[in-house]
């Protein structure tokens, strides 16, 4: 895969060690990194996509679990939660809902609904952490299509606690 070609060219010219890797990507990269985190899940250590999901058409299972938490705006009209087509119907964007779908049957979640919701000023979450492996979080921001003020050092500090 192209991405495993990048990263071991990062590492021979930085002498990054081999773990852990956290890939995150921004609207049809976070789509990307859906796609990674589903078909490839050995590729990262965890998953962080912004403003895209998996397009149509939706997996039906993914490889493995994996530890993915998922950020979009509320608000946003260029990657819509709900999904949208476009070329009269011939591309079709995923839809968050259902590509959180795929990832808790993946997972063995129990529950639709998450184990525990909670809030942070602007920041609303949902946390599935009673499936039988891998863990979701999902954050939503009142934004539209972009990263919400303190994305990326949430990121950071979210992929620290997961290996630490």
């Amino acid at each position: 895969m192209f991405l495993r070609a990048v990263l071991a060219d990062v590492r021979r010219q930085t002498g990054l060690t081999e773990e852990p890797v956290m890939l995150a990507g921004f609207s049809r990269g976070g789509s990307m990194v859906w796609d990674i985190a589903c078909h490839d899940p050995s590729f990262a250590t965890a998953y962080a996509p912004l403003s895209g999901a998996f397009w149509n058409d939706l997996p039906e299972v993914c490889t493995a679990p994996v530890k993915l938490f998922h950020t979009h705006g509320w608000n946003d009209r260029t990657v819509p939660l709900e999904g949208r087509s476009f070329r009269n119907g011939q591309v079709v964007q995923g839809d968050v809902w259902a590509s959180l779908k795929v990832l808790r049957e993946t997972y063995g979640c129990d529950a639709r609904q998450p184990e525990r919701n909670s809030y942070e000023g602007a920041f609303w979450f949902r946390h599935w952490a009673d499936c039988k492996a891998g863990k979701i979080e999902l954050m939503l921001h009142q934004g539209g299509h972009g990263a919400p003020q303190g994305w990326s050092g949430r990121m950071l500090d979210w992929f620290e606690a997961q290996t630490g």
